[in-house]
């Protein structure tokens, strides 16, 4: 049944009886419940790896369910507390069932997040260092199509394949495509949507497709080009949470006054002592 909307002159459906309602509620609650007892049940860790045979899947890890596309699992190390996300794929060789050898191919260290939809797709070795950190939908691959015979479907041809290497610290944007032979240095930002290929030195953020760098540090010159906005302030360590909102309720007035002051007596008149 439906009604006019006499402001919009559009059609909108009648609110339906109490019961119906009352019913649709308790359904849709259900249904969340349902899904959320699914999604605990089917994440794969150490405790619980269901079909799964990793080489090696470290304490306080979790994959999330649904998994993406899992194969090659015996050659694929994930340290521990590494958290990859829903439709995450992990593939070590070119199709399930090869034997690879006795070393592994893809190796993922500690503290490692790998956000939703994701793929990391391990033809030869990928290497992916502790702490790094990916945004969703980023595309790690170490094997390119070929198309050196003009003649033969570019499917149909021997992939090229290079090792990858991504160094500890790292954040990798979202939707960024991580090629064949890219060696990314520690604590490195790769921006959104960038395309990346060759060495990337230490400590520097690329940008484009193909990715080039566009700000580096060095100890001599500190940020080339400088940072445009001060670094953020870590909360203090043993901060409660009233001493954080009693921070938050301040003007900007007495906040300025009080970062004139020194630590002790800016701390004893916003009352955090």
């Amino acid at each position: 049944m439906w009604t006019a909307c006499a402001q919009y002159g559009e059609l909108v459906p009648k609110n339906k009886n109490a019961f119906s309602s009352w019913r649709g509620r308790l359904v849709q609650r259900a249904v969340h419940a349902g899904w959320a007892w699914v999604q605990r049940t089917g994440s794969v860790t150490a405790e619980r790896p269901g079909r799964f045979r990793f080489g090696a899947l470290g304490a306080h890890s979790r994959l999330a369910f649904p998994l993406g596309t899992v194969f090659g699992e015996p050659w694929i190390h994930v340290g521990s507390h590494c958290i990859v996300g829903e439709q995450v794929t992990l593939t070590a060789g070119l199709m399930p069932d090869l034997d690879l050898g006795p070393e592994p191919i893809l190796r993922i260290g500690d503290g490692v997040v790998l956000g939703r939809g994701s793929h990391v797709i391990a033809d030869t070795t990928v290497t992916i260092g502790s702490d790094c950190y990916f945004g969703p939908y980023v595309y790690v691959t170490s094997t390119n199509h070929s198309y050196d015979d003009p003649h033969e479907p570019i499917g149909k041809q021997w992939p090229r394949m290079e090792p990858v290497e991504i160094g500890p610290g790292c954040w990798i944007g979202t939707g960024a495509v991580i090629l064949p032979g890219a060696r990314i240095g520690r604590n490195v930002v790769v921006a959104a949507g960038a395309v990346v290929r060759g060495v990337v030195p230490d400590h520097a953020v690329v940008a484009g497709a193909p990715a080039r760098v566009v700000r580096r540090w060095t100890a001599e010159d500190g940020w080339q080009p400088p940072l445009r906005t001060p670094a953020p302030v870590p909360i203090p360590e043993g901060a409660t949470a009233e001493q954080l909102n009693a921070l938050a309720g301040l003007d900007e007035e007495t906040a300025a006054r009080l970062a004139e002051l020194d630590e002790d007596a800016a701390t004893r008149l916003a009352g955090l002592d």
